[in-house]
């Protein structure tokens, strides 16, 4: 599984006219691989929640988004396994099968909320356009199969 996690000031989601919108905080985008589990995303939520990406008391990098009372928008990114190595169109073959994915999806919001975490989600599977202020800018790659 892998996330692209970054720091925001403000972001929002819109799928067809429904929307969510979040303050400072993170965003994060979720791919599901192929082979990927339960660990994989218990291993993800823990890194979302347990980053340290904002600045506290002139410290950098010394508080994570629980810390602060931060607040995490989550979209469903199935191009994060894209493979783009041969050729100029990337493959999509790692991507786990929607049925596959989004019970893992759906057990990282479920983790993140149950951690005391302000939270909305864009729509699974569906087109959306998502709106970020990127503060710093912070962006960070989290790939469950790179732990050790």
């Amino acid at each position: 599984m892998r996330a692209i996690v970054q720091r925001v000031s403000s972001a929002s989601v819109v799928v067809d006219r429904a929307s969510a919108s979040i303050e400072r905080g993170l965003v994060v985008f979720i791919g599901v691989e192929r082979g990927d589990g339960p660990d994989d995303a218990a291993y993800i939520a823990r890194k979302i929640r347990e980053l340290r990406v904002f600045d506290a008391g002139g410290q950098s990098f010394g508080q994570s988004v629980k810390d602060i009372g931060g607040q995490v928008l989550v979209v469903s990114q199935f191009t994060l396994a894209a493979d783009c190595r041969k050729g100029r169109r990337p493959s999509f073959d790692a991507a786990a099968p929607p049925d596959a994915a989004r019970p893992l999806y759906e057990a990282v919001v479920a983790e993140l909320r149950s951690a005391g975490i302000r939270l909305e989600t864009g729509q699974f599977q569906a087109m959306m356009q998502v709106s970020l202020v990127n503060d710093g800018p912070v962006t960070v790659l989290l790939d469950s199969r790179k732990r050790f």
